[in-house]
């Protein structure tokens, strides 16, 4: 709990919590690249002491401003 408060009072936390169909849960953050991404997955203590893995995925934040997506996406 006190990595997440961390991240929330960082803005880096967007939004956490458990799947209810699914063992395990979601964490999404802010980070400015993949390589802050890692840094901050590695940086939980479920992962960092080895009780959880992490998988990374990328997202495009849809909103007003970008036509709610359907503007040209972007591709990594």
């Amino acid at each position: 709990m006190e990595y997440l408060k961390r991240m929330e009072k960082s803005e880096k936390l967007v939004l956490c919590g458990p799947c209810l169909d699914y063992e395990g849960g979601v964490v999404v953050l802010k980070a400015k690249d993949l390589e802050e991404a890692h840094s901050l997955a590695k940086e939980d203590p479920f992962i960092a002491n080895g009780y959880k893995t992490y998988e990374i995925r990328t997202m495009e934040w849809v909103h007003k401003e970008n036509n709610y997506g359907l503007n040209e996406r972007k591709t990594n």
